[in-house]
């Protein structure tokens, strides 16, 4: 059966300067290779055997680089954005989408089990899967909780709540690009409050194993470490 896998890779890398002044950022070295590469790598070995990269800033480079996948063993073609179109956005611009397709950020690094993500998906018959994951966000200061007549009730020191964030890697069903409008900016966050909206809303599925998004300085070194002592299962 045929699998199809889309890369967003359009973004700036804003947050990861000066790593991405000369390169886009899904081509930042993680280890011995670009971020980009350990993606399209382990969405093979998952089974995919076609990957749709977006495109925007640099994509001239992100195209000389990936060419048409036969070096991975697969087969990529790429959309192309005129202007930025967010997340969810550039889906539109896909003509030939199947059923059911994966959908993923080109700067993540987990050891989620792609194959397994998309067969629960199609077999849930869900309109669209998010992958999550339970971070603890730590507050830097002491919490007050403030009462009637503005009396202290409660004070809590540097509290830890645990959120469960998106990983940036989704299956979706075609029935989405029904709330998708053409060429405009559209993103993950519209799409899912569209989605409960119309009474449809998105499935979500709590991974336990290894995930980073390497968006900023600090989690692309830890990226860098975490890659080198593990080798994250690619």
């Amino acid at each position: 059966m045929s699998k199809r896998a889309v890369i967003l890779a359009g973004g700036k890398g804003t947050r990861l300067k000066p790593y991405t002044i000369s390169l886009p950022k899904p081509l930042v070295p993680v280890g011995d290779m670009p971020i980009l590469e350990i993606i399209i790598r382990k969405l093979t070995k998952s089974g995919f055997n076609h990957i749709t990269i977006t495109v925007n800033h640099m994509a001239d480079i992100i195209r000389a680089f990936c060419g048409d996948g036969s070096k991975w063993g697969t087969y990529i073609d790429y959309s192309i954005e005129d202007k930025p179109l967010s997340t969810m956005g550039p889906l539109k611009l896909i003509k030939d989408l199947p059923e059911n397709f994966l959908v993923m950020n080109g700067d993540v690094l987990t050891d989620l089990d792609f194959g397994l993500f998309y067969r629960e998906h199609v077999d849930s018959q869900n309109i669209f899967t998010v992958s999550a994951y339970s971070r603890d966000q730590k507050v830097d200061y002491g919490v007050l909780e403030v009462g009637a007549n503005n009396k202290l009730v409660n004070f809590v020191e540097k509290p830890i709540t645990r959120y469960n964030v998106s990983m940036g890697v989704y299956m979706a069903n075609k029935k989405i690009l029904d709330y998708i409008p053409e060429d405009q900016f559209y993103g993950f966050d519209h799409l899912m409050l569209d989605l409960i909206k119309n009474s449809n809303p998105a499935t979500v599925n709590v991974h336990s194993g290894y995930w980073l998004d390497i968006g900023r300085p600090d989690d692309y070194e830890k990226a860098c470490i975490d890659f080198e002592e593990n080798r994250i299962n690619i």
